[in-house]
């Protein structure tokens, strides 16, 4: 009995011993280097900048994104209960975006998704991603290039209030949208 417990013992630590061997680093995809900020291009060699909405193009801040008194301040579009319609009281605001998205082609969007708690986690998954695509279709049927935009579910994962109550619901069924830099 004891010699069986030991043979086992023994397979078991070689299976372990086998397992842990420490990988190729000579195989696998190359790693891009980003330690300068942009992104180099394997066809031709051009650079690409990244743009961030707290940095502007050139080093030159987009101060309109982040003054209160401009609209391009307001970033969360609200959806009524189990809906992903953009409503009417939200369109000027979406079209603020898109000419400022319009305006400076560089610059990237990225829609979150959200919903209150209420529903499984699949369906306010689900219902989030509608949303960010609700306002994504909204940005590009202004202009805006596809490839400036990118919408993202969050579903229930980040409320903007915690209270059990209907108005802390409303504010929780939302597409935020923010711009490079701030996600």
């Amino acid at each position: 009995m004891k010699f069986q417990h030991l043979t086992l013992s023994l397979i078991a630590a070689g299976l372990l011993a086998a397992c842990s061997s420490a990988p190729n680093q000579n195989q696998g995809a190359a790693v891009e280097d980003r330690s300068s900020g942009a992104a180099s291009s394997g066809i031709d060699g051009n650079r690409v900048t990244t743009v961030n909405a707290n940095d502007g193009a050139n080093g030159s801040a987009y101060p309109e994104l982040r003054d209160p008194k401009n609209i391009l301040s307001k970033r969360s579009v609200l959806f009524d209960y189990d809906s992903y319609v953009v409503k009417d009281q939200y369109r000027p605001l979406v079209e603020a975006h898109a000419k400022f998205l319009v305006a400076h082609p560089k610059v990237k969007m990225l829609i979150q998704g959200n919903t209150d708690e209420r529903g499984s986690r699949e369906y306010n998954l689900a219902l989030g991603q509608k949303r960010a695509d609700a306002v994504k279709k909204a940005l590009g049927l202004l202009g805006v290039a596809e490839s400036q935009l990118e919408s993202v579910s969050l579903g229930e994962e980040k409320p903007s209030c915690t209270d059990a109550s209907e108005s802390c619901w409303s504010a929780n069924r939302r597409g935020d949208m923010l711009y490079s830099g701030e996600f």
